[in-house]
C-alpha cells in the first residue's frame, strides 16, 4: 500500500463529503411555497459551489436571482445568480461595494418573497461592511493585527460583528422576507452566530468583548476603530441584535456540512484500508506548536503501548489551531502543526501525516496544508536544512517546499475547517 497516497486520498474522501453539488440539494425549501421572488446572498470560499447547485436544482419558471461573493479564483460560472471575486483574508474594495449592493436589495424585498443565504468560511472578510465612520483602510488594517495576534476565530468574530453593518445579525434584521440560510461550517462547535460573522444569527457577544480583545491582544488599531467600539460601550451606538430578538422569528439556519461529516467519511475509508481508526475530535484548538507537541505524546504513547490503539492506526482531527506570528516567514497553522509534530516526534520512522485546510488554502498562502513521511528529519538534515530554525521563523511554508511535501490542491470549493491524519504503521 502506498501510504502517502492513502493520506491523499483520505484528504480527498474528506472534502467530498462537504461538496455543496451533493449537499445543498438536499436543503433547498420548497419552490412551490414562495409566491414572489427569491434572493441569493452567499459569501464564503464555498459560496460559488453553493450558488451553481442553487442554480441547477432551481426551477427554471421560477425567479432566482442574487449575488454571490468568494474568494479571487474560487468563482464559477453562473446564469442566474452574480458572482463577485474578493479580497481575503483581508476584506478589499470588491467585497465592499457586493455588501453594500446587497444591503440595497435585502431591504426592498417582500414579505412574499425569499432570502436565501448561502455562507461557509472566508464570509467574514469577504462580506465586510463597516459603519461610514471607518475607512476600508483601517479596517484592512485592523484585519491584518487580528490574523497575526494568536486570537481565536470566535475573539476577532466579537470584533468584526461590532465593526459591521450586515454581520452579527444585521443582514436578517434587514429582510422583510423569510430568510433561509444554509451554511457549511468552518467553526469549531457549528455555531451560526460565528460562521462568516452570522449575518442572519443573534449575537451574544457585546461591544465590552469586542474590546478585551483589542486590550488582551495589545492590538494598535486605527482610532476610528477603538472610538467606535468605546462609544459603543458606552451605550451611545446601538448593539448587534441579540438572541431573542424579533428580528429572527422569520430566520432558519442549518448547517449543512461539518468538519464531523468529513471525518467520519474519512474514517470509514481509512477503516477499509484495514486501519484502526479513532477520531480525536472536531474541535481542536490552542497553538498549532503546542497541539502538534500533544499529538506527538499521544503517538509515542500508542508505539509504547500498542493495546491503546493497534497499529496500523489512524488518528483523525479537524478543528483551526491558531498562529502566533513572531518571525519574518510564511506558512499557516498546517504546516507550522506539521513542522512542530515532525520535530517533536524525533525522526520516527513509521510515521505519516497530514495536515491540511479543506478549503485548499492554509493561512495566506497557495498550498492546503502539507505531510511528513517516515524520515523526514534525517532527509532534512541531510540537505541542511534545519527544521527548528524554519519553525522559530514562522517558516513552516518554505521547510515543506524545499522538502517537496507540500500539498496543493488549488480551489476545493468547500470549507470544513482543518483536517489532520496521522498513520501509525
Amino acid at each position: 500500500m502506498n501510504l502517502r497516497a492513502c493520506l491523499l486520498d483520505s484528504f480527498q474522501t474528506a472534502i467530498g463529503a462537504a461538496n455543496p453539488a451533493y449537499i445543498v440539494p438536499r436543503y433547498l425549501p420548497d419552490p412551490s411555497h414562495v409566491s414572489g421572488r427569491v434572493f441569493v446572498v452567499g459569501a464564503g470560499k464555498a459560496s460559488a459551489a453553493m450558488a451553481l447547485a442553487v442554480e441547477k436544482n432551481w426551477p427554471e419558471n421560477k425567479v432566482l436571482e442574487g449575488i454571490v461573493v468568494t474568494r479571487y479564483g474560487y468563482g464559477l460560472p453562473m446564469r442566474r445568480i452574480r458572482l463577485v471575486e474578493a479580497g481575503h483574508p483581508v476584506p478589499d474594495k470588491n467585497g465592499l461595494q457586493a455588501a453594500q449592493i446587497i444591503m440595497k436589495q435585502v431591504s426592498l424585498l417582500t414579505k412574499d418573497d425569499l432570502l436565501l443565504c448561502l455562507f461557509s468560511g472566508g464570509g467574514s472578510s469577504l462580506l465586510s461592511l463597516p459603519p461610514e465612520d471607518i475607512t476600508l483602510a483601517d479596517l484592512q488594517k485592523l484585519t491584518q493585527q487580528l490574523l497575526r495576534c494568536g486570537a481565536s476565530i470566535q475573539e476577532i468574530n466579537a470584533v468584526r460583528k461590532h465593526l459591521s453593518c450586515i454581520q452579527g445579525g444585521w443582514l436578517a434584521a434587514a429582510s422583510r422576507a423569510p430568510v433561509h440560510a444554509l451554511m457549511i461550517s468552518d467553526v469549531t462547535g457549528d455555531d451560526p452566530t460565528h460562521i462568516a460573522s452570522g449575518p442572519c444569527a443573534p449575537d451574544p457577544t457585546h461591544f465590552s468583548d469586542a474590546l478585551s480583545v483589542l486590550e488582551q491582544y495589545q492590538l494598535d488599531v486605527p482610532p476610528s476603530i477603538r472610538n467606535r467600539l468605546i462609544a459603543g460601550d458606552r451605550l451611545l451606538l446601538d448593539e448587534t441584535p441579540k438572541p431573542g430578538s424579533a428580528f429572527f422569528k422569520h430566520v432558519e439556519n442549518i448547517v449543512i456540512a461539518s468538519a464531523h461529516q468529513s471525518l467520519t467519511a474519512a474514517k470509514k475509508y481509512l477503516q477499509k484500508q484495514y486501519f484502526n481508526t479513532l477520531i480525536l475530535g472536531d474541535t481542536v484548538t490552542g497553538e498549532a506548536r503546542e497541539v502538534a507537541k500533544v499529538y506527538a505524546a499521544f503517538i509515542k504513547e500508542i508505539r509504547k503501548y500498542p493495546d491503546l490503539l493497534k497499529p496500523p492506526a489512524a488518528l483523525l482531527s479537524g478543528g483551526e489551531t491558531t498562529v502566533t506570528v513572531k518571525g519574518s516567514g510564511r506558512g499557516g497553522r498546517n504546516t507550522e502543526f506539521l513542522l512542530s509534530l515532525l520535530i517533536e516526534l524525533g525522526g520516527l520512522d513509521d510515521i505519516y501525516a497530514l495536515a491540511c485546510d479543506t478549503d485548499g488554502v492554509d493561512g495566506s498562502e497557495s498550498n492546503a496544508g502539507a505531510l511528513i513521511t517516515p524520515g523526514a528529519l534525517t532527509r532534512a538534515r541531510n540537505k541542511g536544512i534545519q527544521a527548528d530554525q524554519f519553525l522559530a521563523d514562522n517558516d513552516s511554508y518554505h521547510f515543506f517546499e524545499q522538502m517537496g511535501d507540500l500539498v496543493i490542491t488549488g480551489p476545493t470549493y468547500t470549507n470544513v475547517n482543518d483536517y489532520r491524519v496521522v498513520l501509525i504503521v
